[in-house]
């Protein structure tokens, strides 16, 4: 069964904090069976969060998921704003097919939004 949690050890993420240039970064994984399938790292600032790095070995739909519960957690923050400064540029491809970016921007406004649009779906009012 999959599970998306944050990991509360950053032991295997050494590359994406160097990469990102901060200790104070988050990781969140998806397991499946204990095993990671994926992960996204970010850390929370005051008035954004920034993303540095996921992988959800082209899974379009464990991309979806890593990204929404980083939103949900955001939105939890009172924070509104995510960006992503990732390292592969490979990575914005599922960010854009997900409408999550829109053309060539990195910044992602009212993540309170995209919550109640997933909402608003399964009312059927979209």
């Amino acid at each position: 069964m999959l599970e998306i949690q944050e990991k509360f050890d950053t032991q295997g993420y050494e590359e994406i904090i160097a990469v990102a240039g901060t200790d104070n970064i988050h990781i969140t994984e998806a397991m499946d069976n204990g095993k990671s399938t994926g992960y996204i790292a970010y850390v929370y600032e005051p008035e954004c969060t920034v993303v540095y790095g996921y992988d959800d070995g082209g899974d379009l739909m464990l991309c979806d998921g890593l990204v929404r519960s980083v939103m949900f957690k955001s939105v939890l923050k009172g924070i509104g704003t995510m960006i992503f400064k990732l390292h592969d540029t490979n990575g914005f491809i599922n960010l854009r097919k997900l409408k999550f970016l829109e053309d060539n921007s990195t910044v992602c406004e009212n993540l309170d939004r995209f919550m109640n649009a997933c909402q608003n779906c399964r009312r059927g009012e979209i």
